[in-house]
């Protein structure tokens, strides 16, 4: 991975984790992640346009998996830097070869671990895309996300609603209430709520001012 020392806004989104599936196939993920009717629900372009980016942004899609938002990211943001950071290496492996193909000279790739997005640097925004639900001891997990945001930084959540008939089984899916409850432990304020996306709340949020009223394990 080609190291870069230029960062603005950076966009950090973890890609779902499939249940507690591994994302080990990412040639069989692949299929199912970057079929074209998905775009007609995930609408990526709003959701692209929605988080007002600077042109010259620095994005990292955490949980990129095959690079669905990375890469859009990457040709939306020709002056910026994308990463594409996942927990599995097989997976970042093969959108470092997609970026590689595709010539997308601005696309970068990470491995994450469990308990950190291992970025090199404070980023501006963090977009994390049905995978907030997959996350455990959230609270601490986002007090700690709280350093590598810059000032001003964003962090939006996108994630499947209680009506949509696809995405995890209801069991797994916690409402938009339960995440900004949770965010605000983490010292956190909803900052906007979009609502076009038919299967999925699209909550932004931002840092609030001064320490957050975290439980600490």
């Amino acid at each position: 991975m080609r190291a870069k020392k230029r960062f603005a806004y950076v966009l950090v989104a973890f890609s779902a984790c499939a249940w507690h599936q591994r994302f080990d196939e990412p040639e069989r993920w692949a299929r199912e992640f970057e079929d074209p009717s998905r775009d007609a629900w995930q609408k990526p372009d709003e959701v692209i346009a929605a988080l007002a980016l600077k042109e010259d942004a620095s994005v990292a899609d955490l949980g990129a998996g095959t690079g669905y938002f990375s890469v859009r990211l990457a040709r939306a943001l020709p002056k910026g830097w994308v990463y594409g950071v996942d927990l599995e290496p097989a997976m970042t492996q093969y959108l470092e070869d997609r970026a590689s193909r595709e010539e997308l000279g601005n696309l970068l790739t990470l491995t994450a671990t469990e308990d950190s997005p291992q970025l090199p640097a404070a980023v501006d925004c963090v977009l994390i895309v049905d995978t907030f639900h997959h996350l455990e001891d959230r609270v601490n997990y986002f007090y700690r996300l709280r350093s590598w945001l810059s000032p001003g930084g964003t962090l939006a959540i996108i994630d499947f609603n209680a009506k949509s008939t696809i995405g995890p089984p209801p069991e797994h899916r916690l409402s938009p209430e339960q995440v900004t409850e949770e965010l605000t432990r983490a010292g956190f304020t909803l900052a906007a709520h979009h609502d076009f996306l038919p299967n999925q709340y699209f909550l932004v949020f931002t840092v609030t001012p001064g320490p957050a009223p975290v439980e600490k394990s």
